[in-house]
């Protein structure tokens, strides 16, 4: 199957989980853009889940909602926001959809009979869904993500078809980019190579060369350590990129044009540009650095252990702050908090997010309460502004026990209701109405005149 000029780069990550896949791939997607390249993003997660939905946000962090309503991985929020593309359902691929797919077809009887294998089945519809990302978003280059970490039992199925898909496509339509780890050792009082050396040896035995090295320290690389990476590598030193922890994730793509990784990538996939216009995000970046005072916002929240169970919500609050020349202090609520009244007194703003269950209710009700009394400034997301209605229900309009029937369905008052279809459902997954769903107002209500 080719894509017409479609080029693919694809990121994998060695070593240990949390190195920042996402937001190499994201940085990437911002270089190409502003070199006037069309990019689109994808993110394939190895769990079993069919989607993000159903976890828990302990588990996976935030789910990101995309435009057409897909749950997805919390990555497609940074793709967003760094690239300014709207992606789709189609940017998330897991190992379960996947599954699903392959399931469902040999069920209907589709592969005539023969025997459902990882290879060719499975393989050849994650290539599939790479493919279509491209297609259904007219992108030169499509970055691809792949979760988990090289070596992982989960993730081979992806890696070996990105692999078939470098001899479908072409050697010169794409580029692999193999994020590791470089620690530094206190005890000997230098970085140290050998896990990069592992982790690209583990991709080379699975049939993938690695073209570009992005390398997570805490500290710049010695020209030595270059040399002696790419000489393990087998690539050129340029191809040797390093990626420094930063006081701000905002800061990295300029870090990586700095170290020439877009000009590499290009290099590969056959591509000339002209130069990139950064100018939006240096501002972007000064700015950030320029803010001055402090705003105190209290975010009441039943995961707030994990702050990426609101990593949108946060990272929202970061722009606007940035755009008002101010920074936002979060105070993280637990919900739960025995005295809600003292922990979300002295907040600028309170903000109410999303959840599910009845765990914290009260509590989020709690700040509310104390939000509208006071004359604090108020934001309600999602069940955050259910909230709002169960509150002014009960001490306002004198409706007492009034409640959402997910949590109470015998109450007298359900100010809150599930749709009647929703009603009938048994699964979880994937059933609510999500995403840029059109809301027509009625003509004459209180809402269409607010």
């Amino acid at each position: 199957m080719i894509d017409g000029d479609v080029r693919y780069v694809f990121v994998t990550g060695g070593v240990v989980s949390g190195l920042g896949k996402g937001i190499t791939a994201a940085s990437l997607g911002t270089l190409l853009t502003a070199r006037g390249v069309k990019v689109s993003l994808q993110k394939c997660d190895p769990y079993i889940n069919v989607d993000p939905g159903t976890m828990s946000p302990f588990q996976h962090g935030e789910v990101y909602v995309t435009d057409d309503g897909a749950e997805t991985d919390l990555d497609l929020g940074h793709y967003e926001r760094f690239t300014g593309e709207n992606l789709s359902r189609l940017s998330n691929v897991t190992t379960g959809s996947v599954y699903d797919t392959v399931i469902k077809r040999e069920r209907r009887g589709d592969f005539l009979g023969a025997t459902v294998q990882v290879i060719p089945h499975v393989t050849d519809e994650i290539k599939a869904r790479i493919h279509q990302a491209g297609a259904s978003s007219g992108a030169r280059v499509v970055i691809v993500e792949i979760g988990g970490t090289v070596g992982d039992i989960e993730s081979l199925p992806f890696l070996e078809a990105i692999r078939q898909l470098r001899n479908d496509v072409g050697r010169d339509r794409v580029a692999f980019v193999h994020v590791t780890l470089v620690p530094f050792l206190d005890s000997v009082g230098e970085l140290k190579t050998k896990t990069t050396q592992h982790s690209v040896q583990e991709l080379r035995r699975i049939g993938i060369e690695p073209d570009v090295l992005v390398l997570r320290s805490d500290r710049p690389l010695t020209d030595d350590i270059r040399t002696k990476i790419a000489l393990y590598g087998g690539i050129e030193e340029r191809s040797v990129v390093s990626a420094v922890d930063a006081s701000d994730i905002y800061e990295l793509p300029l870090m990586f044009e700095g170290e020439g990784f877009a000009s590499v990538v290009l290099d590969r996939l056959g591509m000339a540009t002209g130069p990139p216009n950064l100018d939006d995000w240096t501002g972007l970046v000064r700015r950030i650095h320029a803010c001055e005072g402090r705003v105190r916002v209290a975010l009441v929240g039943k995961y707030v252990q994990l702050h990426d169970a609101y990593l949108s919500v946060a990272e929202a609050l970061k722009h606007s702050g940035v755009h008002h020349g101010v920074e936002v202090e979060i105070d993280w609520i637990d919900a739960e908090t025995p005295n809600m009244v003292d922990a979300v007194a002295g907040a600028d703003g309170i903000l109410v997010p999303g959840g599910f269950g009845g765990r914290g209710i009260e509590g989020k009700i709690q700040a509310t309460r104390f939000a509208r009394e006071n004359g604090v400034p108020f934001l309600g997301i999602c069940l955050g502004m259910q909230v709002a209605v169960i509150e002014f229900a009960r001490h306002v309009a004198g409706m007492e026990g009034a409640n959402s029937s997910e949590f109470d369905p015998s109450t007298e008052h359900p100010v809150i209701d599930l749709l009647p279809e929703q009603k009938q459902i048994e699964e979880r997954g994937g059933t609510m109405r999500l995403g840029a769903d059109p809301v027509h107002l009625v003509e004459g209500t209180m809402a269409r005149a607010a």
